[in-house]
């Protein structure tokens, strides 16, 4: 009789503890997001530098988190295929790539290609989901809620380093020798992800079939709460992006220094910690669907406050009425 069969799955080498493999996982969560977190630092001094306005960055990022989203699951898929290295190393060699490209960046299209296609693709091949997927397979079950929600304050964490650091490189040197600054520290995923590989696995004989992605999908849209829970993480992505992008100009437009900008993006990442412990801990005493829908809620609300309750607006000059040409 013939049957499907091959060599059990490699066994970890003994270093490879689940601690080891969580700060190695969290290591890279916190290189991958803090510098996308951090661009809203560089619209200013990028569109002053350029004679652009707003709406050029705006667009080169709305191009990268579109991007993002989309080829989000087919980095997965492949990572389920060929293992999350090959797929983390090159996310962050896209990653680096763009970032030292957009430093250089002299035209319209360069800033599209650089900050919005390469970005986008290279923040679907090493962000967090990735992680995830790996150390989902690599250690005990009785370690991954630890694991999962380690790595994602180590992604807000992230946000509350590089922000600081952004302003802190700009005002020393420039916006250019951050980014590139920034390109460099993304290579640091490659020797990381090397800790992240998971043994091959193949199907054992009598085994029932891996799941489609088609039959996947099928599944998860004829779902309902999975419908809401998606729209609910659309709403979330665009009050992120709009908020670390836009929030260090507009506080510059109110008169404050560029430093009360980046501050404030690296405290919205810290208390984004606290705020994910503690919904952690909620979730499990009320219902999760009322939870989500009162962070929303305080959030918008939150947003609302901020527009509304403020100083006069800064009344110094400004390039197209939309840079202020003190930066």
């Amino acid at each position: 009789m013939s049957s499907t069969t091959a060599p059990a799955p490699l066994k970890l080498a003994s270093w490879r503890t689940p601690i080891v493999l969580i700060a190695v996982g969290c290591a890279i969560s916190l290189i991958a997001f803090g510098p996308r977190s951090a661009l809203g630092q560089f619209l200013t001094p990028m569109s002053f530098g350029h004679g652009w306005g707003r709406e050029t960055f705006s667009f080169a990022i709305a191009i990268q988190n579109l991007l993002w989203g989309a080829t989000q699951p087919f980095a997965g898929a492949f990572a389920d295929r060929f293992g999350p290295v090959r797929v983390l190393c090159t996310g962050a060699i896209l990653y680096a790539i763009g970032l030292a490209w957009m430093a250089h960046a002299n035209s319209i299209v360069a800033l599209d290609l650089s900050a919005g296609v390469l970005l986008g693709f290279g923040l679907a091949g090493c962000s967090f989901p990735m992680v995830v997927g790996a150390l989902g397979k690599l250690v005990p079950e009785n370690w991954r809620a630890f694991a999962f929600g380690a790595g994602t304050a180590a992604g807000s964490f992230g946000q509350f380093l590089f922000s600081p650091l952004a302003h802190a490189l700009i005002d020393t040197f420039s916006w250019q020798t951050a980014l590139l600054v920034f390109a460099g520290m993304m290579l640091l995923v490659l020797p990381l992800s090397l800790v992240l590989a998971t043994p091959k696995t193949v199907a054992v004989a009598g085994a029932p079939r891996p799941q489609s992605g088609k039959q996947a999908l099928v599944e998860a849209f004829g779902h309902r709460s999975y419908v809401l829970l998606v729209l609910g993480f659309f709403t979330c992505g665009f009050q992120l992006a709009f908020v670390t992008v836009h929030l260090p100009s507009y506080l510059l437009d109110r008169g404050l220094g560029a430093d009360i900008g980046a501050w404030t993006i690296a405290f919205i990442g810290l208390f984004n910690i606290v705020g994910s412990l503690g919904s952690g801990w909620l979730s499990g005493r009320m219902p999760k669907r009322y939870l989500l829908s009162i962070i929303y809620f305080a959030r918008a609300l939150t947003v609302v406050v901020l527009l509304t309750v403020n100083g006069p607006e800064y009344t110094g000059e400004f390039v197209d009425g939309l840079v202020p040409s003190k930066v």
